[in-house]
């Protein structure tokens, strides 16, 4: 490949470049600090034909190439790493499937709009249970007539909830592993389709990342994307893309931290010199130079691979690993360079140290990447024939009763009570302190994100003083809403329950929380929403609006 770019390509560098130290730049350490997600500037980046780079022209695309989207993802990262991967998620997952395989009227209705940039484009493969093993996918889609009916969740989604249109997978045909999966357009306005309180991350804190929910999410039929069971071909296909995008942010964050440390080890001076002359630290930008170099290499092969139809996955790969892997070292070496100036914030460094560590994570992890090259490097084994049963995923919480009560709320809490009774449980012990501690607690009931507001903490205390247990939540439940104190929350980074009793109230069930409960002896879920993970997890589940459910529980365990 040619080591020196073509002039249009170089001009669109200063194109892009120039947008991004006038609009970006200037903000980035606001948009990090307050987590905004930045419409003004994607806006105008839609205005300037960037959501459309790759594209055709007839369907409001830049007519560009994928070398042309590579450099816009790199020059937007080299100033913020959160900014390039909006656009980067937005082009390679939320809008190439979209042009490859969608039909002329799908192209109509949804292309134009991503390619124009009034909407944006989200991209749902990832599961609790189906993250780097894709085909673990749990979300169902169930042909009904002239819709598919649409279950299930998806985490860690980039651009959500600001895009408008999500490519997302989910099964049509139980049982036949990859090939029973298919792949949807998903409109933002679906009846049904929800969304989590955004992540608050380590990293890229300017692009927004939440869960998609889906709840009897009536998806028309013609919004199959493609053929029905190809979804994970698609899906495969659309992450070799979009590690081209991600290796350019993750080149662009290791460029800016670069030039960031070269500066300032010019300008510092120690032991009568600039500290950049001194032979440990001009090596260390001798070899931050040469990754650099090596990254961009590797990343514009695979855009030129791509461009000209080629088999560009394995190149794909190497680039975004080599790429995510140099990032990582170099912030890391910059930071260090501008010794405990680097470690504060509002030092450039310091941010495009957090920013980088994801690229080595998403989009397939670098232990996957060298599985993808591995794979295409060494001589396939035969396999066979036969396929194995797929397994379900085991429970984090053990072998549970799964008892769930639906229907009347008062019904349903008799039940529930009279299930506890028969195991053992009594009521009548109410001088327990709800902030008491929840290390060596029995009883404990916990509130999530599904009560809402703090006024509604009430009812659940309120639970918690007629059942003798002690208060807390999930840790979305006391870091976002204030539930409870932080040091108070259970899940995998939190508290530990391993006591009697555990009642969730309005709690999802995610795999952070439910680490947090393994030991428990009983585990009791209520919930509105029937396909909440937490019942598979459970000995016993209400499912009803916890405003009814809860007042009728306490008058039941009054009664007892």
């Amino acid at each position: 490949m040619a080591y020196n770019l073509p002039r249009d390509l170089e001009e669109f560098r200063k194109y892009v470049r120039d947008f991004a130290e006038e609009k970006v730049k200037p903000i980035a350490y606001h948009l990090d600090r307050d987590k905004v997600f930045p419409k003004e500037i994607v806006k105008e980046m839609g205005q300037l034909g960037l959501m459309g780079i790759p594209f055709p022209e007839e369907y409001g695309g830049a007519g560009l190439t994928n070398e042309h989207y590579a450099i816009a993802v790199e020059e937007l990262s080299r100033v913020d790493g959160g900014v390039g991967v909006i656009l980067s998620a937005h082009t390679s997952l939320g809008t190439w499937g979209l042009n490859e395989f969608g039909n002329e009227e799908q192209k109509q209705k949804y292309l134009v709009p991503l390619l124009t940039g009034k909407s944006i484009g989200g991209f749902g493969l990832t599961e609790e249970n189906a993250g780097s093993d894709s085909a673990g996918t749990e979300t169902t889609a169930v042909l009904q007539g002239d819709h598919y009916l649409l279950n299930g969740k998806k985490i860690f989604i980039t651009n959500a909830p600001e895009a408008q249109t999500y490519l997302v997978t989910a099964v049509t045909t139980p049982g036949k592993g990859n090939h029973g999966i298919s792949m949807f357009i998903v409109d933002k306005d679906f009846e049904g389709f929800t969304f989590s309180e955004p992540y608050d991350k380590l990293g890229i804190r300017a692009s927004i990342t939440a869960e998609l929910h889906f709840k009897d999410v009536k998806v028309p039929k013609e919004n199959l994307l493609g053929e029905e069971g190809k979804g994970f071909k698609y899906a495969m296909m659309i992450l070799d893309g979009g590690r081209i995008g991600i290796a350019s942010q993750a080149l662009g964050i290791a460029q800016g931290a670069y030039e960031s440390a070269k500066d300032y080890a010019l300008s510092r001076i120690q032991f009568g010199e600039q500290i950049a002359r001194m032979q440990h630290n001009s090596f260390k930008l001798a070899d931050m130079a040469t990754s650099i170099k090596a990254s961009r290499l590797l990343i514009y092969d695979a855009a030129k691979k791509k461009d000209a139809h080629d088999n560009y996955g394995m190149d794909a790969a190497m680039a975004k690993m080599f790429a995510s892997d140099t990032a990582e070292r170099i912030t890391s070496e910059a930071l260090q360079m501008y010794g405990g100036s680097g470690f504060i914030k509002g030092v450039d460094v310091e941010r495009f140290y957090r920013d980088s560590k994801i690229t080595q994570i998403y989009e397939g992890t670098n232990e996957i990447m060298r599985v993808v090259i591995s794979n295409n490097i060494l001589p396939r084994v035969k396999k066979d024939k036969k396929k194995p049963e797929a397994k379900k995923a085991p429970s984090l919480v053990g072998d549970r009763k799964l008892q769930i009560f639906k229907g009347d709320a008062k019904e349903s809490a008799k039940k529930l009570v009279e299930a506890l009774k028969a195991e053992g449980y009594t009521f009548d012990k109410k001088d327990v302190d709800l902030e008491g501690p929840i290390d060596g607690a029995q009883r404990v009931v916990a509130a999530g994100m599904g009560i809402g507001e703090s006024q509604n903490l009430e009812l659940i205390k309120d639970l918690a003083r007629e059942t003798g247990a002690v208060l807390s939540s999930s840790r979305p439940a006391s870091q976002v809403r204030g539930y409870v104190p932080t040091d108070r929350y259970i899940g995998l980074s939190g508290k530990k329950f391993n006591g009697e009793l555990y009642i969730g109230v309005g709690i999802s069930g995610a795999m952070q929380h439910l680490k947090g409960i393994p030991e428990a002896k009983t585990i009791v879920a209520i919930n509105n929403d029937e396909s909440a993970a937490f019942f598979n997890n459970c000995d016993y589940g209400i499912v009803g609006d916890f405003h009814e459910v809860v007042p009728a529980l306490i008058e039941e365990i009054k009664n007892a």
